[in-house]
């Protein structure tokens, strides 16, 4: 039987607060276009790329008051009408390996059309950063493994320090400055609590609830359980799982809720609800959750401390039912197409 360390995938998950440092040097180093300049910014990836767009259209229409989009690279290349207007728009594209097929063709077409400026987030200095306007490569993220663990939080955290730089929030990229430790806090205290759900064999379905900016990081999180477990897994906005996808629940499911401070009352009662109907729940927040950051970092901020211990849960249970959770079933690290 493998040891734990002889697997990728656990130590790229434990060792990403370094490379979320990184991210932070990288933003704070480069000069950055600002929200005031745009009237529309576009985040585009592939699979976990496509979902850390979602966070960050999130996050930024927040931070900004200025309209965002999440898109995935494939729909702004194929299906650019529904998507690109003649507002001065800022295109933040994301990928790992800087070499997706999608990814590379859309910002191509982009800038071909003069549709405006390019912001390249990548873990490799490949093709997609050689065409961005700003190009911001966080190369501690790197990975050996297929599905996205460090690389995914590294870029996230690239892409929320530069909402914040965008808007001028530098109080916000100080606080930030304390993820690192924070990450490795959580990781040392709770990756026992993902190793005791993640080895339950008995479990059949995992829903993950994220709404605002984190529904796009439950999508994410989602993401990790099927591909490294082949476990039935989707991921829902709290207050619309009631409406249909609760039947699925029994005694054989997990729901795991990334709370928020906002809108805490209501998520806690969805999860309290799901309790009642035989789920086991499992709960991420700043307090008063089964996962506690106790990190004293504004919301808007702090969302990749909900990714390393799920990452975990996934990984665990990938090794409990024999698979290998560094090479999933079908997949590769880079989708090249002929386009």
């Amino acid at each position: 039987m493998k040891s734990l360390h002889e697997y990728a995938t656990y130590r790229e998950v434990k060792s990403q607060p370094e490379a979320w440092s990184q991210a932070l040097d990288v933003i704070n180093a480069s000069a950055l276009p600002q929200a005031g300049d745009y009237d529309l910014v576009i985040f585009s990836g592939c699979g976990s790329t496509y979902y850390l767009s979602l966070a960050a259209a999130a996050l930024y229409q927040e931070l900004t008051g200025r309209t965002a989009r999440g898109i995935p690279s494939s729909e702004l290349l194929l299906n650019s009408q529904n998507i690109l207007t003649e507002k001065k728009t800022l295109l933040v594209a994301v990928s790992r390996s800087g070499t997706t097929s999608e990814t590379v063709k859309a910002v191509e077409m982009f800038k071909a059309r003069g549709r405006g400026d390019v912001v390249v987030i990548s873990n490799y200095a490949e093709a997609l950063s050689h065409l961005g306007d700003v190009n911001l490569v966080i190369s501690k993220g790197q990975e050996e493994s297929i599905a996205q663990t460090r690389s995914f939080a590294s870029m996230y955290v690239a892409a929320t320090a530069l909402c914040a730089r965008m808007v001028g929030r530098d109080d916000l990229l100080s606080a930030m400055g304390k993820l690192p430790d924070l990450g490795n806090r959580l990781i040392g205290q709770y990756e026992s609590f993902a190793k005791e759900l993640g080895e339950n064999v008995n479990f059949e379905r995992f829903y993950f609830l994220g709404s605002g900016s984190r529904y796009g990081l439950a999508c994410e999180v989602n993401l990790k359980m099927k591909e490294m477990t082949l476990t039935h897994s989707e991921p829902f906005h709290f207050l619309e799982f009631r409406h249909g996808p609760m039947s699925m629940v029994n005694e054989n499911t997990v729901v795991v809720g990334m709370l928020s401070d906002a809108n805490r009352a209501h998520e806690a009662k969805v999860l309290s609800e799901m309790e009642m109907l035989g789920a086991t729940v499992a709960s991420l927040g700043e307090s008063d959750a089964n996962v506690e950051f106790r990190s004293e970092v504004p919301e808007s901020v702090r969302g990749v401390l909900y990714l390393p211990v799920l990452q975990f849960m996934a990984f665990y249970r990938s090794v409990a039912k024999g698979l290998n959770p560094d090479r999933p079933n079908n997949l590769t690290a880079v989708v090249k197409l002929d386009l």
